[in-house]
């Protein structure tokens, strides 16, 4: 099997990088990880990619004017022959141009049930909002946050006496099981990501 390339951006831990990358080590699986690339040279999850012999890219987006950055990141991605990206925690908006050169083979992971509480706080939002679940979305990127065509979402109910970092701890479960799920489906052109 021909696996599909793709590159992961991270800002951090790199949880759902990692869990993306053992998703990947399956024999079924339809992409290979090619590439982990950060705006933080002390992202943690750079130690990981490289512990598991993936190629690693870093940057600091400090004294950097975002389409400069945007431009290194994406020569990067390129140069490792990536196919496909996908952030995973990557804390920074990016330039049309940058979107727009990965037009439908960009994707993010955003915790809560979109169009539902873009951007941060989530958790703490659902809450304070008396929803019934919280969750986790999968999307196609597009130039405006948190927004693009949604492939896969997964509902997690809030329990009473939830905390924002309770509720995140389940969510992040149900993170790592969806993405990996819905980026198989993305690169192979299965539109069953649910």
């Amino acid at each position: 099997m021909i696996r599909e390339k793709v590159a992961v951006l991270i800002s951090g831990s790199g949880t759902n990088m990692a869990a993306l990358l053992y998703a990947s080590r399956a024999e079924d699986c339809p992409f290979e990880i090619v590439l982990v690339a950060s705006n933080d040279p002390a992202a943690k999850g750079l130690v990981l990619a490289e512990a598991e012999g993936v190629p690693t890219f870093a940057l600091s987006h400090k004294g950097m004017a975002r389409a400069e950055h945007d431009k290194a990141m994406d020569a990067a991605i390129r140069e490792s022959g990536a196919q496909w990206v996908a952030l995973a925690g990557y804390m920074r908006i990016l330039t049309p141009e940058f979107v727009a050169g990965w037009e439908g083979r960009m994707v993010n992971i955003h915790p809560s049930l979109l169009p539902r509480y873009t951007g941060l706080h989530t958790h703490e939002r659902a809450i304070e909002a008396g929803d019934s679940h919280g969750g986790v979305t999968v999307h196609l990127v597009t130039a405006e946050l948190d927004d693009g065509p949604i492939l896969g979402q997964t509902p997690v109910a809030i329990i009473p006496g939830d905390t924002p970092e309770t509720l995140a701890a389940r969510v992040l479960i149900a993170e790592h099981q969806l993405y990996s799920r819905c980026l198989a489906h993305l690169v192979t052109g299965d539109k069953s990501a649910q």
